[in-house]
C-alpha cells in the first residue's frame, strides 16, 4: 500500500529558541497562515520544529536550518544555498542504515556532498532515518519509518521551507543512497509519490544479498586461504588466467562456487583486509531466525557440510574451554593492535557505515584477556573470522557474546547486548567456540529461492530441483524488508538511474541486473523512459581507500555526482542520460564491451600496454615504452588528467598523502596526454620508464573525465584505470 507522505506543520512549532548566527537577524519566518495550508496522513509527522536556523561558511556558504519531528526520534538537517545560486531542486542523502541526521558534515573535496549539492544549485538533506535500530533484530521496530517515511516527511516539509526561503516553484526533489541506502532508495520511491521526482541508488543489493554474498565469500575465504596469491597472479595483466590451476578438488569447488554466486574474482586481491564486512551485524540474527539449523542440523544431518566435514573445517573448528582474566578497553584495544578506532565519517559511507551498528556502551571492554593462549590463526584473516563466547559460569552464564577476532590469549568482541557484558566478570569460565560460524559459511546452500535468482541454478541439480536440504524460510526477504520498510518491486513513478560496481564484493554486480528485470517486467519497452543501469569498472561497494589499493581501483563518486546532475536535467530538461551499460552474464559474471561507445554509460575506458603488449619482460637498466589509449563514451565528457604508478605502493602505506592526480604519493608521474579527436574524449598517452631494481612491477595508468573539460573541479571526475605486468631481471 502505498503511503501518501503530503507533510504538513503548525508553524507555532517553529520554535522560540531558534539558533540565529550573527549575521541572520533578519532571517524571514514562515508564517501562521501558510501553516494553516498543510494536512498529513502520516500522523507521526504532523509536528515538526525546527530547532536551528543560521548561516555557515563550511563547507561552502549556506543557510543550515535543524529539526525534527515532535512525538517521535525523526530529526533533519537541511542546507540551503544562498538564493543567487539556487536552481529549484535538493539532493537528499539516504543512509545505509537509519543513523544520524548530520554525517555528512566534515567531508571534504570529491565526498564532500554538501559542497557538491550548494555549488551546483541544490540544497541538501539529510536525516537521522528515525534513530539507530539493530539490524540484528529486523522485528524490534516498525521498519517502514527508518526505510522511507522519515526521509519522505523531512523531504515534504523541506519544501515548505524552501518556498519560505526562495520563492517560486515546488523544488524538484532527488534522494540518492548506496549499500543500505540503496534499498532504502528504491524503497522510499517504490512506496510513495510525489516525494522524489527521481533517484540514484547504487551499489544494490537484490532481496537475496544478504546473508548469502558473505556465507559464500567467508566459506571460499576459509578454504582458499593459502592460495589467493596464485589465484591473484593468475588473473593479474600477464598472468596464466587460470585461477584453478594448482588447487585441489575442495579448493577448485570453493572458488566455482562464490565466482558462478556473483564475487569479481579480480576483487580477491584485498583477501587480507576485507573480513567479514557487514555480516558482523547480521550474524546473531541469522542465528536468532534459525536456531535449529546451527544445534541440531549442521553437525548432525546427512546433507549438510558438517555432518560428513572434510578435514579444513575439522581442522579449523575451535572448542576450547578458558576463563576470564581481564577486560580489555578501547585504547588498551588500539594499542595492543587489537582492533582500530573508527573515523566519525566512516558512519555515513556505503562501504563502512555498519561498523557503527552495535557495539558496546562507552567505558565497557571491546575485548577480554583470558588465562590460557588460545590457537595460533595466523595474520591472514581468513581462518579464524568469527565466533562466539559461551559463558559458563557467573552471573552471565548461559550468555553468549560475540566474537570477531582472537589473538594470543585475547578475544575481540563484536556487537554485544551491553547488559550482558556487564555481568561478565574476571574468574567466569567461558568457552571459545567457532562452530556456529562455520555452520554459517554454507547456509547459502540451504537458501534457494525462485528461478529469477539465476546465481543459485548450481545448488540444482538437472530436474531443477535443490541438491542439498532447504531450510523452512528464506531470510533474505526478512532482512530486505528491515531494510527497505517492503520488497523491491520494480514499480516506481519518477526516473532512476541505478549504479553498480563490477568489482563489487559484498553487492554482486548481478543483482542490479535483477532489479532492471522487475523494471522491465513493470514498465515493458518503456523502459527507456525512466530507467537506466551504469557499470562502473574497476570500482568496489565502497570509495576507494588505501586498504583497497588505488593502483587496482576507483572511486565512483564521479560517476554518482555525474548521475544526479544527468537525472535531474533528465526530469527538468528532458534530456535523455546516456544509454544502460552493455552487458551480459556468464556463470554470475558481468561482462562488459572492452570499446567504450559500445559499453555505454559514462566512463572512459583505458588500454595501457608495455612494450607493444600486457606484459614485458626485461633488465635491470632496460628502457620500457608505455602507451595508452583513453576513450571517453560520444557526447560524455573529456580526459582532464591522467597519471602514472610504475613501481607499486610505497611499503609504509600508512603515510601516503592520498591518491589525487596532482602532488600524490600514489600516482607520482604526471601523464601527458595528446588528444585524437577534436572533443577531447579520444586521447593517448606514450613515455618511458627504467627499472633499477629486478622484480615484477605492476604500472598503472588512472585517467579522469569530466562532462564540461574542467579541470579544477573536485566533483564529477569520472575515473578508471589500466594495468600492465613488467618483470625485471
Amino acid at each position: 500500500m502505498r503511503a501518501p507522505l503530503v507533510c504538513t506543520v503548525l508553524l507555532c512549532l517553529w520554535v522560540a529558541n531558534v539558533t540565529l548566527g550573527q549575521a541572520q537577524t533578519n532571517l524571514p519566518r514562515l508564517s501562521s497562515d501558510l501553516a494553516k495550508k498543510f494536512t498529513t496522513k502520516d500522523t507521526l509527522f504532523k509536528e515538526p520544529y525546527v530547532d536551528v536556523d543560521e548561516w555557515r561558511d563550511k563547507p561552502v556558504r549556506h543557510r543550515y536550518v535543524h529539526g525534527g519531528f515532535r512525538n517521535i526520534n525523526a530529526r533533519f538537517s537541511f542546507y540551503f544555498p544562498p538564493k543567487e545560486q539556487y536552481q529549484g531542486r535538493f539532493f537528499q542523502y539516504i543512509t545505509p542504515f537509519p543513523d544520524n541526521e548530520t554525517l555528512s558534515q566534515g567531508a571534504s573535496g570529491e565526498e564532500d556532498k554538501i559542497g557538491f549539492a550548494v555549488t551546483h544549485g541544490s540544497y541538501f538533506i539529510e536525516t537521522n532515518g528515525g534513530g539507530r535500530v539493530d539490524f540484528a533484530r529486523p522485528e524490534s521496530k516498525d521498519p517502514t519509518i527508518g526505510a522511507y517515511r522519515v526521509n519522505a516527511a523531512a523531504a515534504e516539509f523541506s519544501r515548505i521551507v524552501a518556498l519560505q526561503i526562495y520563492a517560486g516553484k515546488r523544488p524538484y526533489g532527488y534522494a540518492f543512497g548506496g549499500s543500505g541506502g540503496a534499498y532504502r532508495t528504491v524503497g522510499s520511491i517504490e512506496n510513495t509519490e510525489g516525494v522524489w521526482d527521481g533517484v540514484v541508488p547504487y551499489v544494490l543489493g537484490s532481496p537475496m544479498a544478504i546473508p548469502n554474498v558473505f556465507t559464500v565469500r567467508m566459506h571460499a575465504m576459509r578454504v582458499l586461504k593459502d592460495k589467493f596469491p596464485q589465484i591473484i597472479d593468475a588473473l593479474e595483466p600477464g598472468g596464466s588466467g587460470d585461477m584453478y590451476a594448482g588447487l585441489n578438488a575442495e579448493e577448485k569447488e570453493a572458488l566455482q562456487e562464490v565466482t558462478r554466486m556473483g564475487f569479481p574474482p579480480k576483487a580477491w586481491f584485498g583477501y587480507k583486509n576485507m573480513g567479514i564486512h557487514g555480516f558482523l551485524v547480521l550474524y546473531q540474527g541469522v542465528v536468532r531466525a534459525d536456531q535449529k539449523y546451527f544445534t541440531e542440523d549442521f553437525w548432525k544431518v546427512p546433507g549438510y557440510l558438517g555432518a560428513n566435514p572434510p578435514a579444513s573445517l575439522l581442522k579449523a573448528r575451535i572448542q576450547q574451554p578458558n576463563k576470564i582474566k581481564a577486560g580489555i578497553s578501547i585504547d588498551e584495544a588500539v594499542n595492543l593492535g587489537l582492533t582500530k578506532p573508527m573515523s566519525p565519517t566512516e558512519r555515513g559511507t556505503a562501504d563502512a557505515a555498519w561498523k557503527a551498528m552495535g557495539g558496546v556502551e562507552g567505558g565497557m571492554p571491546v575485548a577480554f584477556q583470558l588465562t590460557d593462549m588460545l590457537p595460533d590463526r595466523g595474520t591472514a584473516n581468513t581462518d579464524f573470522l568469527g565466533g562466539d563466547l559461551i559463558i559458563k559460569s557467573g552471573a552471565a552464564a548461559g550468555k553468549t557474546l560475540q566474537i570477531t577476532k582472537i589473538a594470543g590469549n585475547n578475544v575481540v568482541l563484536g556487537p554485544v547486548d551491553p547488559t550482558v557484558l556487564a555481568l561478565v566478570k574476571p574468574g567466569d569460565d567461558v568457552q571459545v567456540d567457532n562452530s556456529n560460524f562455520l555452520a554459517v559459511q554454507t547456509y547459502h546452500r540451504h537458501q534457494i529461492p525462485g528461478k529469477e535468482y539465476y546465481v543459485y541454478d548450481q545448488f540444482r541439480d538437472s530436474t531443477g530441483k535443490p541438491i542439498y536440504p532447504q531450510r523452512p524460510m528464506l531470510l533474505g526477504p526478512l532482512f530486505t524488508r528491515g531494510a527497505a520498510g517492503v520488497l523491491p518491486t520494480g514499480k516506481f513513478k519518477g526516473k532512476m538511474i541505478l549504479l553498480e560496481s563490477l568489482w563489487d564484493r559484498e553487492a554482486f554486480a548481478w543483482q542490479a541486473d535483477w532489479y532492471r528485470s522487475k523494471v522491465k517486467e513493470n514498465l515493458g519497452e518503456r523502459i527507456n523512459d525512466n530507467f537506466r543501469l551504469w557499470y562502473t569498472d574497476h570500482a568496489l561497494h565502497g570509495d576507494v581507500s588505501i586498504e583497497d589499493d588505488p593502483t587496482r581501483t576507483v572511486s565512483y563518486l564521479g560517476v554518482l555526482q555525474q548521475a544526479l546532475l544527468d537525472l535531474s536535467a533528465w526530469v527538468e530538461k528532458g534530456i535523455a542520460p546516456a544509454a544502460t551499460t552493455s552487458y551480459k552474464i556468464v556463470d554470475g559474471q558481468v561482462i562488459v564491451p572492452q570499446a567504450a561507445d559500445e559499453r555505454n554509460g559514462i566512463q572512459p575506458v583505458v588500454t595501457v600496454k608495455a612494450n607493444g603488449g600486457k606484459r614485458a619482460d626485461v633488465n635491470v637498466g632496460q628502457s620500457v615504452t608505455f602507451t595508452a589509449e583513453v576513450e571517453v563514451p560520444k557526447n560524455r565528457g573529456k580526459v582532464v588528467a591522467t597519471a602514472w604508478n610504475f613501481e607499486g605502493l610505497p611499503e609504509d602505506i600508512g603515510k601516503l598523502s592520498g591518491w589525487n592526480f596532482e602532488n600524490s604519493t600514489v600516482y607520482p608521474v604526471a601523464g601527458t596526454f595528446t588528444p585524437t579527436d577534436k572533443t577531447g574524449s579520444r586521447v593517448t598517452l606514450k613515455t618511458t620508464y627504467t627499472f633499477s631494481k629486478p622484480g615484477t612491477y605492476f604500472p598503472t595508468l588512472r585517467v579522469a573525465a569530466q562532462r564540461q573539460g574542467n579541470t579544477k573541479t573536485p566533483y564529477t571526475r569520472i575515473q578508471n584505470l589500466d594495468r600492465v605486468r613488467v618483470v625485471v631481471k
